[in-house]
């Protein structure tokens, strides 16, 4: 579950605690938390809660240099059971052999650290736009991607997928490590999918997520959980009914979204074994 959907969820008409999250995550059948690495004095906090939920942390980094992403190391270091890194390369106007380069020593980085590094497909980030990121994987080698493909059906206004786009995604999926769970209909980044799923797009992201899965399973021998993350943004992220006002009012439900996310996951994944 990601912590950043977790801002401003309530319950009984007021915001969950930070232990209420905690155990609302663990309840609803979550293993883990992605966020943001805690400060030095809600470390202790963290790691028990963590310790008492049983749940595993992994957590984001936006870095623009190889030494940015030094720094981030040595404090995930610090903390402790860091199980990867999603990040958000930020330089989204570093294309070439300039933005392989980084990407490459980024990734050495965090395999000598010990920790895993997973580039996340992202507008105004390294992996702005669907081409440049088949690039990368197609120059990389040891690329692993954090897979949003919300991002790219927005930029590509993608109302329809096409052929050609659905072969380029295809790629990108060769090399998904995790995925960040998100509808895009194509006009706006994150829409409320209906309470069964009813919208058309989900199908499409079904498809995607079954794929990048496949992709893990076929990669190569895994010791460790896929990380599939459940991640809604808050206002002013989320779509809000007073757009003009303070931006709080949200269409949709966060909470109730990511459980169906979870569940129909868990039900994709239970499906790739049924014939097994």
């Amino acid at each position: 579950m990601s912590w950043w959907t977790m801002t401003g969820v309530e319950g009984d008409h007021r915001p969950w605690s930070l232990e209420e999250r905690f155990h609302r995550i663990a309840e609803a059948g979550f293993d883990g938390i992605n966020g943001f690495l805690p400060s030095p004095e809600e470390a202790d906090t963290w790691r028990n809660l963590l310790d008492r939920y049983g749940l595993s942390f992994s957590v984001n980094a936006y870095p623009k240099s190889a030494e940015d992403m030094i720094s981030f190391l040595d404090k995930a270091q610090t903390f402790g059971n860091i199980s990867f890194i999603n990040a958000q390369v930020m330089t989204p106007f570093l294309i070439g052999s300039g933005a392989e380069k980084l990407i490459a020593e980024m990734t050495a980085l965090s395999r000598d650290a010990g920790i895993p590094i997973y580039i996340e497909t992202h507008r105004g980030t390294i992996t702005q736009d669907l081409l440049r990121t088949v690039h990368y994987v197609e120059r990389i080698d040891d690329l692993r991607l954090s897979i949003d493909f919300s991002h790219y059906v927005l930029a590509g206004e993608m109302l329809n997928v096409t052929e050609e786009a659905e072969a380029l995604l295809q790629k990108l999926l060769t090399r998904t490590s995790s995925i960040h769970a998100r509808v895009s209909n194509g006009e706006q980044i994150q829409v409320d999918v209906g309470v069964r799923g009813e919208h058309p797009m989900m199908r499409h992201f079904e498809r995607w997520w079954k794929s990048g899965m496949t992709h893990w399973l076929n990669d190569v021998e895994h010791d460790k959980p896929f990380p599939f993350i459940c991640e809604l943004g808050p206002p002013p992220y989320a779509i809000t009914l007073d757009e003009y006002g303070k931006r709080q009012r949200e269409l949709g439900d966060r909470w109730t979204q990511s459980l169906l996310f979870a569940e129909t996951a868990r039900a994709i994944w239970s499906s790739m074994f049924s014939g097994r």
